[in-house]
């Protein structure tokens, strides 16, 4: 493998109720079929710039998934690698690391095994999107192509 390539994985799993894909087959999960558009209704034009510019990172890395579920809207690789709530006037969101990174933007850090950190934060601007949610968001993109446990 290269420096820069991701890891060889098996193939994806499809839920076959709601189509969607997994990195693991017969993966917990709420099936449901969800569209973009009824997370923003009746939400102000400045929570749709804020997911858009979070988007607009993501993607900067490679190909994303969105994903709207029920209660969020997740960015997926091979595993979910970031997901948001959007709320009235701000945006709730967390990205997955592979390790713990003490940031004061943080809200909250949950530690769940020693290569997987959810790191919580609230933005209510689009200015907070910032190069260093960006870099943030390249180093959850990979833990998302799973390359964090070659």
């Amino acid at each position: 493998m290269s420096e820069g390539s991701a890891p060889k994985r098996g193939p994806m799993w499809r839920c076959p109720d709601c189509r969607r894909q997994f990195a693991n087959r017969n993966q917990s999960h709420a099936c449901g079929r969800y569209t973009l558009a009824s997370h923003f209704d009746g939400k102000s034009a400045n929570v749709r710039a804020i997911f858009d510019k979070l988007r607009r990172f993501a993607e900067t890395n490679g190909s994303v998934t969105v994903l709207p579920e029920k209660t969020r809207i997740a960015f997926q690789v091979r595993m979910s690698f970031a997901a948001f709530v959007i709320r009235q006037r701000w945006v709730d969101g967390h990205v997955v690391l592979a390790r713990r990174l003490e940031n004061k933007r943080f809200r909250r850090i949950e530690t769940f095994s020693p290569r997987n950190h959810l790191h919580t934060f609230r933005f209510a601007n689009a200015d907070e999107v910032d190069a260093e949610v960006s870099a943030w968001l390249a180093e959850a993109y990979r833990v998302g192509e799973q390359r964090h446990l070659s």
